[in-house]
């Protein structure tokens, strides 16, 4: 299989997983009576299972550089804090379709915006006619899939 068709395939399992982590979040912090709560348990989750693969892949080393990284990017674990924290509360009261239609609105608008100015070091890839349209005619087509 062609590199970036396993990459594709990766990546279609993660958006895969996104509407997934959401539903069953939100349910946990229903049934635990805190959206917070539960983002603190998916973080707990993932930092061990995070943890155990960095163990088994041998990376573990490659911590050490942490130290030396630059502080802003530290902002992500910020981002994926609010993500989590947001999905869980907004996803019962808005609903799942409609709460992740409105992450992938945000992902798409976000992705052009990195991709044109090669944002945090990301390939550039201009946002031209073509591309805007099709970006378009992307969140055109997630929104007719909550318009029901």
């Amino acid at each position: 299989m062609p590199q970036a068709t396993t990459y594709a395939m990766i990546m279609l399992a993660a958006g895969i997983g996104i509407p997934i982590l959401a539903a069953l979040n939100a349910a946990l912090g229903q049934h635990i009576g805190s959206a917070l709560a539960a983002g603190v348990v998916i973080f707990v989750v993932g930092f061990l299972i995070s943890l155990t693969v960095v163990i088994l892949s041998g990376d573990l080393p490659h911590l050490a550089q942490i130290t030396t990284a630059p502080k802003h990017l530290f902002l992500a674990g910020g981002f994926m804090a609010f993500y989590a924290i947001t999905i869980t509360f907004v996803a019962p009261k808005f609903g799942i379709g409609n709460a992740v239609f409105f992450v992938l609105l945000g992902q798409l608008i976000s992705a052009a915006i990195i991709d044109q100015f090669g944002l945090f070091g990301a390939q550039i890839s201009p946002l031209s006619l073509t591309r805007a349209a099709g970006i378009a005619v992307m969140a055109a087509g997630v929104w007719l899939t909550q318009i029901a």
